[in-house]
């Protein structure tokens, strides 16, 4: 929404359909196969001219195809790199796959919500709480390294996870009881826009933050995956 070209990157036959209209306003969102060596040599070039990396995959995922730090780091030394998985980047879960909903419930965020209901089953929180909490945590990152790399020249890397986000919430939180009620939705939530998607016309709900004097502008509305070829916006990146 400020100017950035982000290319969204997923594996052939991936699909979220209950999420992805959510998450790809202004990017544009193409298909590799990382296991063959068309679509790993093709993210290599890819990476080579990015200036940020963000991504999701298990502690060990990028490193069994040939891409660890290291590599990442060799193929643009000015990179900054921001990673996230669910249950952190080291102990016994650090490779073990996992999304919002789990974390809520392997540290303790859904019995808490279940004793604050009266329920007698775990209750979620009414929303993907650490998913959004964390993606703000990771967009900092991203805005701080490249802050970094302006006075520095250098890269730099930031790592991030789900469980570390549901801790900081635990601590700080107070967890689920005596909390103040959701407000109800109003008319004022939403976008005034019509935005005219891959899977029709949608109105979103407004963004929580703005920055003074500098107007967000979407190029791109919510998109399908792979609905965008593999290369940036600027081919002479």
């Amino acid at each position: 929404g400020y100017g950035a070209d982000v290319l969204r990157i997923d594996p052939p036959g991936w699909e979220e359909p209950g999420t992805v209209p959510e998450v790809v306003l202004g990017k544009r969102c193409a298909r590799l196969d990382l296991k063959s060596a068309e679509g790993l040599a093709t993210l290599e070039r890819l990476l080579g001219g990015a200036d940020v990396l963000i991504h999701g995959y298990r502690a060990d995922a990028l490193a069994r195809l040939g891409l660890d730090a290291e590599r990442r780091r060799q193929l643009n030394p000015t990179l900054v790199d921001v990673s996230l998985d669910a249950y952190g980047w080291s102990g016994p879960w650090q490779a073990r796959r996992g999304f919002d909903s789990l974390v809520q419930m392997s540290t303790g965020i859904a019995e808490a919500g279940m004793r604050a209901k009266g329920a007698d089953r775990p209750v979620p929180l009414p929303c993907q709480a650490l998913d959004h909490a964390t993606g703000y945590l990771m967009a900092a990152a991203a805005i701080r390294g490249l802050t970094e790399r302006l006075a520095t020249g250098a890269g730099g890397s930031a790592r991030a996870s789900l469980a570390r986000s549901a801790q900081l919430l635990i601590t700080h939180g107070g967890m689920l009881e005596g909390g103040p009620a959701l407000a109800p939705e109003s008319e004022a939530d939403w976008s005034t826009a019509i935005e005219e998607t891959s899977w029709g016309p949608a109105r979103r709900v407004k963004p929580p933050m703005w920055i003074e004097g500098t107007p967000e502008s979407w190029d791109y509305p919510a998109s399908a995956l792979g609905s965008s070829d593999a290369a940036w916006r600027d081919a002479a990146r």
